[in-house]
């Protein structure tokens, strides 16, 4: 079910891409002098390359291939070494369906593999999605050898729980947004912040019971709502953070630690994690664990919210919930962060805009797919014609040129 939406997501790209036509079309001015006319081009790159992660095999590489190759390139896609065969199988469809051997090319591998990329003259740009020490990897190294870059990197996403918040349907948002993939998604939320005792009092009442049913089975079987996490080294990793944040003197509601799925002993599962009074400079706040793990904040005033938002290292995504329409605004006007949600908890743009964060969650100057996408993978160019009369002769002009 979840690999369903992750494909009709990548879809939707696909049928943004179509469109080609329209959004390749660049200005035109006439008469912008005497018998001057003037417009811009939008030029393919040559050789791009698209470097992708595991949490989304498909949905992520179609963010990239499909507006590549329609603004006239080639792509290369490195996808994660830990679930190629979905890419694969994309680059036999792609073939299958008449795309010439070349266009679209695919190459496993690791490290080595992305600093091939990274180095190759021929390749004009890279974008890439991962983790916020290797998207700055790959900007430093890909600009530093001349490159066009963009680098999605981590997130640590917070939803702002106000006191005349509808309460259930923020925890109902909430449990698919914190646990929904396992966690291991870039805009899951990772943080909710309580308004007030109150406020939090009830959300942890209520998450905690939702907690107490969460379904966990195997991510081949319908009908659950969390599979295991992707590799055992993953598993110990987020399970390590769950300790850490008993060590550091975080309240845990719910530990899903010692979770057990019948017929899948050894299998990578975690149950949903729930923390109350985590503190700004605890680990399990700072961090991205990108695991099935909530924090819950407590703070005073919606300011007090939004100051932890605005002063932690990453600013991928975050949400409001809120009836107050002139708290909903002043929140979305100010609050440092690439993509806002209002009552939506993964604010996550449809195909048609774009996708990003701010600080250290992107490094580069342009978010993924949408419009942002197109000059991306384009390079501008602006032509300035005159055709003077024919039999006339003009005198040479050594002042600057003007526009009359």
């Amino acid at each position: 079910e979840d690999a369903a939406g992750e494909l009709q997501r990548g879809i939707e790209n696909v049928e943004y891409a179509c469109g080609a036509p329209e959004l390749l079309k660049g200005e035109h001015s006439k008469n912008v002098g005497t018998a001057i006319d003037s417009w811009s081009e939008f030029q393919p790159l040559g050789v791009v390359a698209g470097i992708t992660p595991f949490n989304f095999p498909i949905m992520v590489p179609m963010w990239m291939f499909p507006v590549a190759l329609v603004c006239g390139n080639t792509f290369v896609l490195k996808p994660s070494e830990r679930d190629p065969s979905c890419p694969m199988l994309v680059a036999d469809l792609l073939k299958e369906a008449g795309l010439p051997d070349g266009v679209f090319n695919l190459v496993n591998g690791g490290k080595e593999a992305v600093d091939t990329l990274l180095t190759d003259e021929r390749v004009e740009a890279v974008s890439f999605v991962g983790s916020t020490p290797i998207a700055e990897y790959v900007y430093r190294t890909g600009t530093g050898n001349g490159k066009r870059v963009q680098a999605l990197g981590g997130a640590k996403n917070h939803a702002i729980v106000m006191p005349d918040a509808d309460m259930e349907n923020t925890v109902n948002s909430l449990m698919g947004a914190a646990y929904g993939s396992c966690g291991e998604r870039c805009m899951a939320i990772s943080v909710a912040v309580a308004v007030g005792e109150d406020t939090g009092d009830k959300l942890v009442e209520e998450l905690s019971k939702r907690l107490d049913v969460l379904k966990v089975g195997a991510g081949s079987e319908l009908g659950n709502d969390m599979g295991p996490l992707v590799t055992r080294e993953h598993f110990e990793k987020v399970r390590g953070y769950v300790d850490l944040g008993v060590e550091e003197g975080a309240t845990l509601l719910v530990d899903g630690r010692d979770l057990q799925v019948s017929g899948h002993e050894e299998g990578f599962f975690l149950g949903g994690c729930l923390f109350d009074h985590v503190k700004p400079d605890m680990r399990i706040y700072r961090d991205e664990i990108f695991g099935p793990v909530l924090c819950v904040v407590r703070v005073d005033s919606m300011q007090e919210a939004m100051d932890l938002i605005d002063d932690h290292e990453y600013g991928n995504g975050t949400c409001i919930f809120t009836r107050d329409g002139e708290a909903a605004r002043y929140f979305s006007d100010h609050v440092k962060a690439g993509m806002v949600g209002i009552n939506v908890p993964l604010p996550v743009p449809v195909a048609n805009h774009s996708f990003g964060g701010w600080k250290r969650s992107l490094f580069g100057d342009l978010f993924a797919y949408g419009p942002d996408a197109i000059r991306f993978y384009t390079r501008r160019k602006t032509v300035t014609q005159r055709w003077p009369s024919s039999g006339v002769r003009e005198g040479a002009q050594f002042a600057f040129p003007s526009n009359v």
